[in-house]
């Protein structure tokens, strides 16, 4: 498997307080890393940085073996679709028209989205139950429609490389099974996927690695087995325990 986003002695940086120091890790295609950590301790910031959508203090970023900082917007936009945790879209359009804006990367300057490009953002919004929604005024939309019509845009991207802030959050139990079991596919096709979530048990059932931020500078990365115990409890800051319910290994907070 191939490296499609690489990061070597990365420094997330707010003000004077380091929240991750000198982070080294790759996406590789075919596979999903989950991002796990508490409130406040960098999950976005650094998900930004990875997307190239914030400028980082210290390190090296690479996108497809190139220095992120040498492309260009349209070629990372061509090749990396990032969801960020809240979706606003300022003017009053369709679902459909949403989605297909997912596109433009795609499509020179001077041209009109082809018919080809409505039939993508409408394969999208079937991928995440929308497609009855594609005539409606996104104003009309729930809040978890929202973020899914987020997600169909970043299919309609069609890019190899998945940054997803959040993507479950604000949807149903259903939908929130669709949308992981959907970027289980995406990676299994051979895209690479990096998203935030606040359940380790999800974590366990759906990623191949995790990357745990501590807050303080510290963090881990690994396959998903390095949740245990140990790093679950230093990582929450509350005692945390496994067990097995319908053969699937589960955790749970000990204190509440």
């Amino acid at each position: 498997m191939s490296a499609c986003l690489s990061c070597s002695q990365l420094d997330i940086v707010v003000n004077t307080t380091t929240l991750v120091s000198q982070l080294n890790m790759s996406l590789t295609s075919g596979t999903i890393t989950c991002v796990l950590g508490r409130n406040g301790t960098g999950k976005s910031l650094t998900l930004q940085t990875l997307a190239g959508l914030r400028p980082f203090q210290h390190g090296k970023l690479s996108l497809n073996d190139q220095p992120l900082q040498s492309l260009s917007h349209k070629y990372i936009a061509q090749h990396r679709a990032f969801v960020a945790q809240d979706f606003e879209e300022p003017f009053p359009v369709t679902a459909l028209e949403c989605a297909v804006s997912g596109r433009h990367p795609h499509i020179n300057f001077w041209q009109w989205e082809s018919a080809d490009d409505y039939e993508v953002a409408r394969t999208a919004l079937h991928a995440v139950d929308l497609v009855e929604t594609a005539d409606r005024s996104i104003q009309t939309l729930s809040g978890g429609e929202r973020r899914r019509l987020a997600i169909a845009v970043a299919l309609t991207q069609s890019p190899s490389i998945f940054v997803l802030d959040e993507p479950i959050n604000h949807l149903d139990p259903q939908h929130q099974r669709q949308v992981l079991n959907l970027f289980r596919h995406k990676a299994d096709a051979g895209c690479a996927v990096i998203m935030s979530l606040h359940d380790p048990n999800i974590a366990l059932q759906f990623a191949d690695n995790v990357l745990l931020l501590f807050g303080d500078g510290c963090w881990q990365y690994g396959k998903v087995d390095i949740l245990n115990s140990n790093s679950m409890t230093e990582l929450y800051r509350t005692p945390m325990k496994d067990f097995v319910l319908a053969d699937q290994r589960k955790w749970i907070g000990m204190q509440w």
